[in-house]
């Protein structure tokens, strides 16, 4: 009981409700009962079905209805984010009860957690409750959207229905529309679609090509393009057919190369292979017209999913090429989630199963996981993959970011950290120095800043560009003078051991003496006693 009483002292003090719904803003009076003791809540809750007991609970103060569905969807998209409409705002101003000071008593209930933080900014005059803080609040406007069409003169039940479905339907259509999250799903579904692309490819050109070895095996050894293969079994049919009025045909397929048109038309003269029936040719030609159809559509798919990565993150692509970058975001799940991801998860992304293995079995982890499949990896020596690999992933981290978060979509970063990462490699390889990481990053800035610039920004990078300028002399004086500092304290403390060294070999003789015969006679006597 004392709880029970406790939560309803808590949860009473209601005064006014806003209740927002698709046809407008409506303001109710909470009323008391007779001997000013507040609502509670079980009494609210038994009472919400009953408009009779209900309708002596609240009372419509004041209701403005919106001018149009634009208005309605602007006002919904706005308190959504928790901002307060200037058509709510001038409702409030005119309709709520002026207070005198912070510790006035009026409180007023609303729906929405975020708007009432708003509106205690701009009214802080009154308490506001919501249906999270305050269980009456949400029995009370439970309570009023069911019996909204009789607190509200002129309105149909259907009505509100049809204007609150219409609402709903703008509201999700602009939500959809716009949400800068659905950008980077398309590059997930283009890389899925390009790679089982690949795979229908790969096994249709391997069925043709085993096909037609029955009528001309030697063209597989000759033709080394698997896009070129299905065109030329067009062009031959039977191999007894093809002869030298074929060859500028042959030299179309294979970019002029006449010698390979040479090889293909004598090696169908003396070829192994068996006399197809005409039948069987016409079905490997419907087979090899497939190959062809799914090729473009392949180039087709390839093409899209550039353009995507060069529109949604320029900078990744820039730096790992379209497959590695697209792989990258479809494994993280969006573009947003592996921008915060750190540098090291981003090397170890998709060999996630090498991991814990490693992690179970208390042996080494994985040195890269989608990473591996980049040029830079491939190219760099095996004792220099992992280092490549965790540098190729700290720049795949602040790509990411700046794709992610940038107002200005710009692909020159990527550029820049492409380039930082070839120098890299020719470290490895050569141990030329390669530039510093700020300097580069410097340089980017300013080269998509231009006059967008601060003053202090300007300033800072006119500091840098003259500290760059300044002759080294003064910086190697430094350093040698603070060689010679730190050889002079470690030649001191050098010649100090010596001589702590030398006087405790002077005193150490008789006293060390001393303490083992000391220790001799403490164990004689130990064993005698025993």
């Amino acid at each position: 009981m004392a709880e029970d009483n406790a939560v309803s002292k808590k949860t009473s003090n209601v005064d006014l409700a806003l209740y927002e719904c698709a046809i407008g803003y409506a303001l109710f009076t909470v009323k008391r009962q007779s001997g000013g003791i507040s609502l509670g809540l079980k009494e609210v809750a038994s009472i919400n079905d009953d408009l009779a007991k209900f309708g002596k609970m609240v009372e419509l103060k004041s209701f403005v209805p919106f001018r149009n569905t634009g208005e309605a969807l602007a006002n919904v998209n706005d308190i959504s984010e928790g901002i307060v409409p200037e058509y709510l705002k001038s409702f409030l101003d005119l309709n709520l009860p002026k207070t005198s000071g912070k510790k006035s008593k009026v409180v007023l209930g609303v729906a929405e957690a975020k708007l009432a933080g708003s509106l205690r900014a701009l009214y802080p005059g009154f308490d506001y409750e919501t249906s999270d803080t305050n269980h009456v609040v949400c029995d009370l406007l439970r309570g009023i959207r069911q019996f909204h069409d009789k607190f509200i003169p002129g309105v149909k039940a259907d009505e509100i229905e049809k204007a609150g479905l219409a609402l709903g339907h703008a509201y999700s259509r602009a939500r959809v529309k716009f949400d800068p999250a659905q950008e980077d799903r398309k590059i997930s579904i283009g890389l899925a679609s390009l790679e089982t692309q690949d795979k229908q490819l790969n096994a249709n050109y391997m069925h043709l090509i085993n096909w037609f070895s029955h009528e001309f095996p030697e063209l597989a050894k000759i033709c080394s393009k698997n896009e070129e293969y299905p065109k030329l079994m067009l062009l031959i049919g039977h191999k007894a057919s093809l002869t030298e009025e074929n060859k500028e045909a042959l030299m179309a397929i294979f970019d002029n190369d006449e010698d390979k048109a040479d090889a293909v038309i004598d090696a169908a003269k003396v070829s192994m292979g068996m006399d197809l029936r005409d039948e069987d040719i016409e079905i490997i030609r419907g087979l090899a017209n497939k190959c062809i159809a799914n090729q473009n559509a392949r180039n087709s798919y390839a093409a899209y999913l550039e353009k995507a990565m060069r529109t949604v993150a320029p900078n990744l692509h820039a730096l790992l090429g379209t497959i590695v970058g697209a792989r990258l975001i479809a494994q993280s799940g969006s573009l947003v989630k592996l921008a915060k991801e750190p540098a090291s998860t981003i090397q170890i992304l998709g060999a996630e199963k090498a991991l814990f293995r490693a992690l179970k079995t208390k042996s080494n982890t994985p040195k890269y996981g989608l990473l591996y499949h980049s040029s830079f990896v491939q190219r760099a020596k095996t004792k220099d993959k992992g280092r490549i690999s965790r540098y190729v992933a700290n720049k795949c981290a602040i790509a990411a970011r700046i794709d992610c978060f940038s107002e200005k979509p710009t692909a020159k970063y990527g550029e820049a950290f492409r380039q930082q990462v070839e120098d890299r490699l020719e470290f490895y390889n050569s141990g030329k120095k390669p530039a510093k990481n700020q300097d580069v990053m410097d340089e980017v800035a300013a080269f998509l800043g231009g006059d967008d610039l601060d003053e202090d920004a300007e300033d800072d990078d006119a500091e840098d560009i003259d500290m760059a300028d300044a002759p080294a002399e003064p910086v190697e004086e430094k350093k040698s003078k603070k060689d010679k500092k730190e050889k002079k304290e470690k030649k001191d403390k050098k010649e100090k051991r010596k001589r702590d060294s030398d006087v405790a070999m002077l005193d150490s003789p008789a006293v060390n003496g001393d303490s083992k015969k000391s220790k001799k006679k403490s164990k004689s006597k130990a064993t005698e006693s025993d």
